[in-house]
């Protein structure tokens, strides 16, 4: 497949690079063999537990390519000439098509999943304990190397109890309530807040500066549905033998607007975690933004903190987080696709000024409003330009 793109490398150089790739299929590099082929690849690649998916179309009007085992690993490597590629994963294929005419050879394939001892149902008690220790010791005992973002680890837990279900669902259920997400990958148990400004061994994720010069579509959309501007959650002060309240966010006094968890928890600190993933959620949902790259950046990943300029306020000056990603390769180029919500944690989350639930629970609603900005650094792309395709 012969593609060529001219685009800007510095504001006044203008360069003629062309989509790279490498694939192999059960450890065998097939590019050469498929490349004159590739109709088309697609790469989604999804957060948390959603499988990331690959697809390719290829021609056989021929009718001398052979069909791919199912069951086979897809290996795949993405870039631009000359740049070097980004190792994008394994992929299991899981559906092959035939049709025509003219014949083409459909190949779906989803990310490798990890299998084992880890999703066998168990069951246990934990006790004051913290969700770092909960994950090592998980980790430790399927050999798995526990990447965990710090402050996920020292979060606090009084009791939970794992009834009946795996440990991966027992930490994907942990990592929810956290509003983070938990995965296993090559080796490694990973917990990482989403939306953190750092990978879970604790580097910084720098933040993609997009401007509209560099897409060809977009897509921006707002609502009220769920315009709760504050979440309660009810905790059980067993001294006390009384039910007291956290609350997150900002409180209107005669606006309905907090969300109360059903919930009631058996720690203040459970129930604080609790309403601040919550709030961070709904935060999140609150708007969303779709760009379509017209020069593919195959190292945009999941997670990746974005600040976009050029289009409206209320857009430009808030701060995003990377929810799906899809990469496309065509008879129009390499172009990449990215869907984001609003990033909660690119200014710090309100808290309630009452000690976090020591007050009454008829009080929980007195609470001053605080801030909740979103800032976020520079980063990568800014002398990047839309560039027109060509066909090499």
């Amino acid at each position: 497949m012969g593609w060529m793109v001219v685009g800007m490398s510095t504001p006044n150089t203008y360069r003629a690079v062309s989509p790279d790739y490498r694939i192999s299929i059960d450890g065998k590099d097939i590019t050469k063999r498929i490349d004159a082929r590739l109709m088309s690849l697609s790469l989604t690649e999804s957060r948390g537990n959603e499988s990331d998916e690959l697809s390719l179309t290829l021609d056989d009007a021929d009718g001398l390519m052979a069909l791919p085992p199912k069951g086979g690993t897809i290996t795949l490597q993405l870039g631009w000439e000359g740049e070097g590629l980004v190792d994008k994963g394994s992929f299991v294929i899981d559906e092959v098509e035939h049709q025509g005419a003219p014949d083409t050879i459909a190949v779906r394939a989803r990310a490798v999943p990890f299998a084992g001892p880890i999703k066998q149902r168990a069951e246990k008690s934990w006790h004051k304990t913290t969700l770092g220790q909960i994950a090592q010791t998980i980790a430790q005992r399927h050999k798995l190397v526990a990447k965990i973002d710090a402050a996920l680890a020292a979060r606090v837990i009084e009791h939970i109890d794992q009834t009946n279900e795996s440990d991966l669902h027992f930490l994907t259920r942990l990592a929810k309530k956290a509003d983070a997400v938990c995965s296993v990958k090559k080796g490694h148990l990973v917990m990482t807040p989403i939306g953190g400004a750092k990978t879970a061994s604790g580097q910084a994720l720098p933040t993609l500066r997009l401007t509209r010069q560099l897409g060809d579509q977009h897509h921006y959309q707002t609502a009220e549905r769920d315009s709760y501007t504050a979440v309660r959650a009810y905790w059980t002060d067993g001294k006390k033998a009384t039910r007291k309240a956290v609350v997150v966010g900002k409180v209107d006094k005669g606006l309905d607007k907090v969300k109360v968890l059903k919930d009631t928890y058996t720690a203040e600190a459970d129930a604080r975690a609790a309403a601040q993933a919550e709030m961070q959620r709904i935060t999140r949902g609150g708007a969303k933004l779709s760009l379509t790259l017209a020069l593919g950046q195959p190292a945009l990943a999941p997670q990746t903190p974005v600040r976009v300029s050029g289009f409206k306020a209320g857009i430009d000056d808030s701060g995003w987080l990377v929810m799906r990603v899809v990469h496309d390769i065509n008879d129009q180029g390499f172009t990449t696709k990215i869907e984001c919500e609003l990033n909660a944690l690119a200014g710090d989350l309100s808290e309630t000024p009452e000690e976090f639930g020591t007050a009454p629970v008829e009080d929980a609603d007195n609470n001053e409003e605080k801030k909740n900005p979103h800032g976020l650094g520079r980063c990568g792309l800014e002398g990047m330009a839309g560039g027109a395709m060509q066909g090499g």
